[in-house]
């Protein structure tokens, strides 16, 4: 197979459902010689940062000398966008041939799309002989396709709601898939709430004999210095001062403490340069959460009109509360246009209730994917208080016209609600995150 007859077959796969359970994917591997063995490797979870987190890791491992391997999901546009060997996103090339590999062992098997695509990380990571892969869950963690590593570092973010349907509807439920990934004697490092979801990670680690590394209590980031923030890290490490980060909204310094309590544990074997850090940090980008930047068009009489855009895939209530506290403390606009899409599965009403009442014009859209709330659907979970200000569109590209139309140099246009929506304005608004 080309790349394009690659892309092709595995988009046919997502007609098969989400299916949490390793046996599919551990019989996979047991017939390609277990790269997964031949890695070592982070593995990341969490209902929100983990993607932020990934990243960093990879841009302050990458800047001290390592070839590391960053595996994540969902894709924006491309999903060449899911790998990626420091800066380098996996050819065309080395898709279709690992991609032709897999259906060739597959024959008549079937698996799905993101066992597929966890698949195809571990066989180029290892093929690549990558020095450090990192590893992004897709959902919850005991039952994901990434679950088949032992790493040498396990990390859970944070543990709130979502996903219920697949994950369990009490907070207690949910930690418990998140812990899923706490293997015996593999430390953790986590930034978990002091509530119910730090009792069962920290029950988990007890059970697995799993030394455990708590933000707050064993690794800390202060973040009042007008200098920047200061890291306390684990064990001896020196304390760091003057840290910044490239991304936007201030629960990131939980994320970033994180990251670097990570480096912590793994400098015998992999010392990272406090210079490594420091640009590592300041340096990551994760396209299409809190992006940030302005954009010019030329407008049908020639004139140049130019706008302030911020993308954000916040599509779960805690997601949605940084992108709250973000619009709140990072930006000056003003008028604040939001264009707002969904999935229609998701807390459609908590989090417009949200959203609705910041916006002074709130236009509703339909994201590509079958899974996606309509313009009405949406309408509906508005607050009453909020309707009259509201637009509704029939698709992404009317949206964004109807946005830019509607704005001005000094506002705001802020595309939130679901990745899938991200996605579709970022391409249209900026071209593909892969070249």
């Amino acid at each position: 197979m080309d790349y394009l007859a690659a892309w092709a077959y595995l988009d046919h796969l997502q007609f098969f459902k989400i299916k949490l359970g390793l046996e599919s994917m551990e019989a996979f591997l047991d017939r390609v010689g277990h790269p997964q063995r031949q890695l070592a490797s982070i593995h990341v979870a969490g209902t929100n940062g983990k993607g932020s987190a990934s990243s960093a890791l990879l841009s302050v491992l990458s800047r001290a000398g390592y070839r590391v391997g960053l595996y994540t999901s969902p894709h924006l546009s491309s999903v060449r966008e899911r790998f990626r060997i420091n800066d380098t996103f996996i050819p065309g090339s080395d898709f279709a041939a690992m991609a032709s590999q897999i259906r060739d062992v597959l024959g008549d098997g079937q698996i799905t799309y993101f066992e597929f695509t966890t698949a195809l990380a571990l066989l180029w990571f290892a093929q690549e002989k990558v020095d450090l892969a990192i590893l992004e869950v897709g959902m919850g963690g005991r039952l994901d396709a990434t679950n088949v590593v032992t790493p040498l570092v396990s990390v859970i973010t944070n543990v709130t709601m979502d996903h219920e349907a697949y994950l369990g509807d009490t907070l207690e439920a949910v930690a418990g898939e998140k812990a899923g990934i706490i293997k015996p004697g593999v430390p953790v490092v986590s930034a978990v709430a002091d509530d119910v979801s730090r009792v069962v990670v920290e029950r988990t680690c007890a059970e697995k004999g799993a030394p455990l590394y708590l933000l707050g209590r064993d690794f800390v980031m202060h973040t009042g210095s007008p200098g920047g923030w200061e890291y306390a890290g684990i064990g001896h490490s020196p304390r760091l001062a003057g840290l910044h980060s490239n991304l936007i909204g201030r629960h990131q310094a939980d994320n970033m403490a994180v990251v670097l309590a990570v480096c912590d544990l793994l400098r015998e074997r992999y010392p990272v340069p406090e210079a490594a850090i420091r640009e590592g940090l300041a340096m990551v980008h994760w396209p299409g959460r809190l992006e940030s930047f302005r954009l010019s068009r030329t407008g049908g009489e020639g004139g140049l009109t130019e706008r302030q855009v911020l993308l954000d895939g916040a599509h779960n209530p805690a997601g949605v509360a940084s992108l709250v506290a973000a619009l709140r403390d990072d930006f000056a606009y003003q008028r604040l246009i939001v264009v707002w899409g969904s999935m229609a599965d998701k807390d459609l009403a908590g989090t417009l209730a949200r959203v609705a009442p910041l916006a002074d014009i709130l236009i509703l859209t339909r994201p590509p994917g079958e899974r996606s709330a309509t313009a009405e659907q949406l309408f509906a979970r508005v607050p009453a208080s909020c309707q009259e200000r509201v637009v509704r569109t029939a698709d992404v590209s009317e949206a964004l016209e109807r946005a830019w139309a509607l704005a001005g140099p000094e506002d705001l246009i802020c595309i939130a609600g679901s990745l899938y929506l991200v996605g579709a304005a970022r391409r249209e608004l900026l071209g593909e995150v892969v070249a």
